[in-house]
């Protein structure tokens, strides 16, 4: 597969029926996309274009890559604005999905105030906006929001256990504060919402500076250096591909008004980090050695989804086991890295 595409066959709409079947059509909706070209953003709006939709994708370019959607700028029913959601914006849409905020350590401790403002003051802009409109609005929350859980696996009734002025806090209280505006408006304004907490996920576009451990892993061993385990890497994560969250995303948001949520959004399948160091070695061929290093503050020990109500709501459950989805990653970062360096990281 060629992830740096320069043809956009594979998302093309299925023709419509124009004759005689008497079948009814889905109404071509107007979607925002914040974040939109970032890890996560880019498949999404990849797969509303793909199901007929016109798709606006917001972003600031402070993560997302403008490679990413560079090759569906194409189509006349993809819209690219360059805008902080920290400021407001006017935009006529049927549905929001806010994925806007940096989601790996380095890149959201690297500003903190600014992320805290991208999950409180942006979300509130977008839920005014959502009012304005009568739009339903889905927000990217996080597994973050459990902190260090007491609770395992987690489910969505646990409140968790957040340390809330640590090095991490700038997202996990950031999170939880967007949360809060989520239901209070429902509540308050009749908007109509839904909340997923996203589990640890991966796959194709990721950066290879992301500093998450798998797109860790899997550069340094394309690389041959040393991979590096925080910790005694005893503890544990859930990796889910990102396909299968994407088509999370879009199942809750088709779902009843009734569904609020929140709803975890994860594969429940656990592995240790050391698990998956070895895995990744195997997989790519690499001579890397395991290194460790001290355990970052406020790292959870443990982290894994209770998808039941996922699975009853709405019939969703990770299709792409973990082998499978580290190929398909590996071959990613490879092809990626095979690129002059000045163009690893360089906006198309």
């Amino acid at each position: 597969m060629n992830y740096f595409r320069n043809d956009a066959s594979s998302i093309l709409p299925a023709k419509k029926d124009n004759g005689g079947s008497g079948r009814p059509r889905k109404r071509q909706k107007k979607i925002l996309v914040t974040g939109g070209a970032g890890f996560l953003g880019s498949h999404l709006c990849e797969l509303l274009l793909g199901t007929g939709h016109e798709v606006v994708c917001v972003d600031n370019f402070s993560t997302g890559l403008r490679r990413n959607i560079a090759w569906l700028k194409r189509f006349d029913s993809f819209r690219v604005i360059s805008h902080d959601i920290v400021e407001p914006i006017d935009l006529e849409v049927d549905e929001i999905y806010n994925l806007a905020c940096p989601a790996s350590p380095p890149h959201y401790q690297a500003d903190p105030i600014q992320t805290t403002k991208t999950c409180v003051i942006g979300s509130l802009n977008l839920l005014e906006l959502a009012a304005r409109h009568r739009a339903r609005i889905l927000q990217a929350s996080t597994s973050e929001v459990y902190g260090d859980p007491h609770v395992h696996p987690q489910v969505e009734s646990y409140w968790g256990n957040v340390n809330p002025f640590g090095p991490r806090s700038c997202y996990d209280e950031g999170k939880r504060c967007a949360e809060t505006l989520f239901f209070d408006f429902h509540k308050a304004r009749g908007v109509e919402i839904k909340v997923v907490r996203i589990f640890n996920t991966y796959g194709p576009r990721m950066r290879p500076d992301d500093g998450r451990v798998v797109s860790n892993f899997i550069v340094q061993a394309l690389r041959g250096e040393d991979i590096t385990v925080y910790g005694d890497g005893s503890q544990t994560r859930s990796f889910c591909f990102v396909d299968d969250l994407i088509d999370g995303f879009v199942r809750v948001m088709a779902s009843p008004s009734s569904l609020t949520g929140p709803v975890n959004l994860g594969n429940p399948g656990e592995f240790t980090i050391g698990e998956l160091a070895e895995q990744v070695i195997q997989l790519t061929g690499s001579r890397s050695r395991i290194v460790r290093q001290p355990l970052p503050a406020d790292d959870p020990r443990q982290r894994r989804p209770d998808i039941s109500r996922a699975t009853s709501e709405l019939g969703w459950r990770p299709t792409v086991d973990l082998t499978e989805g580290l190929a398909q990653t590996i071959r990613y970062f490879d092809e990626l890295l095979s690129l002059p360096k000045r163009q690893v990281l360089e906006p198309a």
